[in-house]
């Protein structure tokens, strides 16, 4: 059997990024947090996530409990497969749970750097400390949802490079995830709003916005200072600059998107 190992601290996005990674590898099987998935699909095991507390968890990971090590042994026979990735959050995780399933060495070792970009490691991260969410590679119809108590929901749908579907996330929340600080969006609108007046340019801040979702976004409407004897575009451009730096100063991440309306007051007196 071929193995292959990625590695990166909690948070970091690995389970987000396992399906496509283990695709372009041609890999068929992964081992997640204690489940055993293949071809995108649930075969065997128990997820970690299902836990009460952190120690409960990384020993449900790493399969030291033997009921649960033989039942995934046995799938990985039925299943008959060749080749499999290992997540985990070090080299040292991965290497014990080749050990603790009898798979072999690990072959080939990846970091989540390899498959992610530091934008999308900063964006899990921030994520998971502002809302404790964690990703499974599993469908949504494939997880237990009375184990968790708080928050369940579809993930998104993962495609390879030619656009077929190669499997599903789902988004939890843990009952051992208690230490994320849940920051209101009222908190990151007076940042922006903040932010936006300091500049030269700017009149008035009429509304500003903050949408987290696939992308997290800023979405500001400002009146800016007549007459415009300055180079706008220019300006504007800075303004965009400043509110990134401020963002990623306080929170560690960096907007995706910051979109900037403009009126003047003589525009608003015309409405």
């Amino acid at each position: 059997m071929k193995v292959y190992s990625l590695s990166g601290p909690s948070g970091t996005g690995k389970s987000t990024s396992a399906l496509a990674f283990a695709h372009k590898l041609g890999v068929e099987a992964i081992v997640d947090d204690g489940l055993l998935i293949v071809n995108g699909i649930r075969v065997a095991g128990l997820s970690a996530k299902f836990e009460k507390n952190t120690i409960t968890a990384v020993r449900r990971a790493i399969f030291t409990d033997p009921v649960h090590r033989e039942a995934v042994q046995k799938a990985l026979a039925h299943h008959q497969v060749q080749s499999i990735l290992l997540i985990g959050t070090s080299t040292k995780m991965t290497n014990s749970i080749a050990k603790q399933l009898e798979l072999g060495p690990i072959e080939h070792y990846y970091n989540v750097e390899d498959v992610r970009s530091l934008k999308e490691i900063q964006k899990a991260r921030f994520i998971r400390q502002t809302q404790g969410k964690h990703v499974m590679p599993i469908p949504y119809r494939q997880v237990e949802q009375n184990f968790f108590k708080r928050l369940v929901q579809k993930g998104m749908e993962i495609f390879s490079s030619k656009r077929e579907k190669i499997g599903e996330t789902t988004i939890v929340r843990p009952d051992f995830q208690r230490e994320y600080i849940e920051i209101s969006k009222h908190v990151y609108v007076q940042l922006l709003t903040y932010c936006c007046s300091q500049q030269a340019i700017v009149q008035k801040v009429e509304q500003a916005q903050f949408v987290l979702g696939d992308q997290v976004q800023a979405i500001l409407t400002i009146q800016v200072k007549l007459p415009i004897d300055y180079p706008l575009a220019a300006r504007l451009v800075e303004l965009q600059r400043a509110v990134q730096q401020d963002f990623y100063l306080h929170f560690g991440y960096e907007l995706d998107a910051i979109h900037v309306h403009v009126k003047t007051a003589l525009q608003k007196k015309k409405a």
